[in-house]
């Protein structure tokens, strides 16, 4: 083997356990390739953005940053920093949170808004306002592996109103938004966030219920280095429609993208990416008490799609009266509403694709609980599995609902409470969740708990489980309520053994 090729395998191996990479393979001392056993290892660096948070000077933020501590006989990594920084934006919000100039109410880059400094122990913050800026953040050594950060904004009042809960994004290229809309009776931002040195360039394309719509603004928008922008869906078409379909890519650069939406009856809340289009999809984590469920969904390929929709319950998979099957043209958005349909009982939603054809769809739910003027809405995207392990970041001394869901065989996690930003012990349990069923309940909550702590989700045995946490802060008798999906944080990678064999090396 060469030297060359030796330093090009080490390489390899170094990138994987900072990206993922993990797809390598030796060539051997006659020149042949041969392929290694891979084994997993933690990340070494993490990346996390987070959107701007507010459209209303009522606005009131609190981000909570949080890496689970490393499981029981894992070798100890550099200790690593975990940090999430102000963009470059212009008028932020004049409060005294950590990070901000007090004199003059600017965001300081150079000053972390929230920092993390051990694993298993969250850390807050809080902003005020409808300029706060957009953060971008990294965490590396023991502080990267499943490192993850919550943005949580309460607003009592206005358009606005509403719980907004939103998990801050990983970096990308390429995301889907189904159940956005241009209808006068919203008004729905894309929030594009770039943590690099270097200009991004986005495109942001609408499907509707008859297909594409034509826009001419949609193309070559820049998001300056290191800063957040937002764009109204609205002013990209002409055309008012209740579904669509919002697909952001990138020419050049990545960005974290999120769409936020606000209603005049139903109050605001964010609307995080679905999962990668596949031909079956999980919905987690329907409210007992939704008054309205509303499922979209969009087939980005030449080819339509046929579903069989099944809400997943306490008991079983039962098909919504009259709502069994959802056909969705391809490039078209299909929505269908489902009223009602938990009927007093948690449950997911299921899509299979009927007859074998697996076409792949993206697709969402909008949710709304409580009636008249004290309408709450919230949003659940089609979500990944827990996998090894999955966090969701800001949770109370009361109002948070963990919904597991095995839609295939049956599955058995274990869920940690951690120790509480301010006080608290741990504690974990097992729970159960039979094939094809929903398990909702009241997650532990670790003893002499002071501040907020996070839920961590891993596999135990058995099929996949899907999960989803809803936080619900009731105020002036409105459930404000916020639901995010825990896919697996991707705390570890893939990484192949590299062999050394010095008796091989020339020049």
């Amino acid at each position: 083997m060469k030297s060359t090729s030796l330093s090009l395998i080490a390489g390899a191996v170094a990138l994987a356990a900072v990206t993922g990479f993990a797809a390598v393979t030796a060539p051997d001392g006659g020149g042949t390739t041969t392929a290694k056993a891979a084994t997993r290892l933690p990340v070494e660096r993490s990346s996390l953005l987070c959107p701007a948070p507010g459209l209303s000077d009522l606005a009131e933020t609190e981000y909570t940053s949080f890496t689970p501590a490393a499981k029981s006989g894992a070798a100890a990594g550099p200790a690593g920093t975990a940090e999430l920084l102000s963009t470059a934006v212009k008028g932020v919000a004049k409060d005294t949170a950590k990070g901000k100039d007090k004199k003059t109410g600017k965001a300081d880059p150079d000053k972390p808004v929230v920092l993390l400094k051990e694993p298993g122990k969250p850390a807050t913050a809080e902003v005020s306002g409808a300029d706060a800026p957009a953060l971008v953040g990294t965490a590396t050594g023991r502080l990267a592996p499943g490192w993850t950060a919550q943005q949580t904004t309460t607003v009592e009042a206005g358009d606005s109103r509403g719980l907004l809960g939103v998990g801050c994004t990983v970096p990308d290229t390429d995301f889907w938004f189904p159940a956005a809309s241009t209808a006068k009776s919203r008004e729905d931002y894309v929030h594009l966030t770039n943590p690099d040195d270097t200009a991004a360039v986005a495109d942001i394309e609408l499907y509707g219920p008859e297909g594409p719509l034509k826009s001419e603004v949609g193309e070559d928008i820049t998001v300056p280095a290191r800063s957040g922008i937002r764009v109204l869906i609205s002013t990209l078409t002409n055309k008012a429609e209740g579904d669509v379909t919002v697909h952001v890519t990138t020419r050049s650069g990545r960005v974290g993208a999120v769409v936020r939406t606000a209603d005049d009856k139903s109050g605001s809340d964010w609307l995080a990416a679905s999962t990668e289009p596949a031909g079956t999809l999980v919905l987690p984590g329907i409210p007992a008490d939704a008054t309205s469920v509303r499922l979209v969904a969009f087939a980005p390929g030449e080819d339509d799609a046929d579903l069989t929709v099944k809400l997943l319950g306490k008991t079983g998979a039962i098909s919504p009266a009259g709502h069994e099957e959802l056909h969705v043209k391809s490039q078209m958005t299909a929505g269908v509403d489902l009223k009602a349909l938990t009927r007093g009982e948690p449950g997911s939603l299921l899509l299979t694709p009927q007859e074998g054809k697996a076409t792949p769809v993206v697709a969402a739910l909008r949710v709304v609980r409580g009636k008249g003027d004290k309408q709450e809405v919230g949003y659940i995207p089609a979500t990944g599995p827990v996998g090894a392990q999955a966090t969701a970041a800001d949770n109370r001394a009361k109002g948070s609902v963990l919904s597991l869901t095995a839609p295939g065989a049956a599955g058995a996690v274990k869920v940690t409470a951690s120790a509480g930003s301010k006080g608290g012990t741990p504690v974990s349990k097992t729970y159960k969740v039979a094939a094809g069923t929903t398990l909702a309940v009241i997650p532990p909550v670790p003893a002499g708990l002071k501040g907020t702590y996070a839920l961590t989700v891993e596999t135990q045995s058995g099929g996949p489980v899907h999960a989803a946490r809803t936080l619900t802060v009731p105020m002036d008798g409105i459930p404000m309520f916020t639901v995010q999906t825990l896919p697996d944080d991707r705390g570890t990678v893939e990484v192949p053994a590299a062999e050394q064999d010095l008796s091989v090396l020339d020049d």
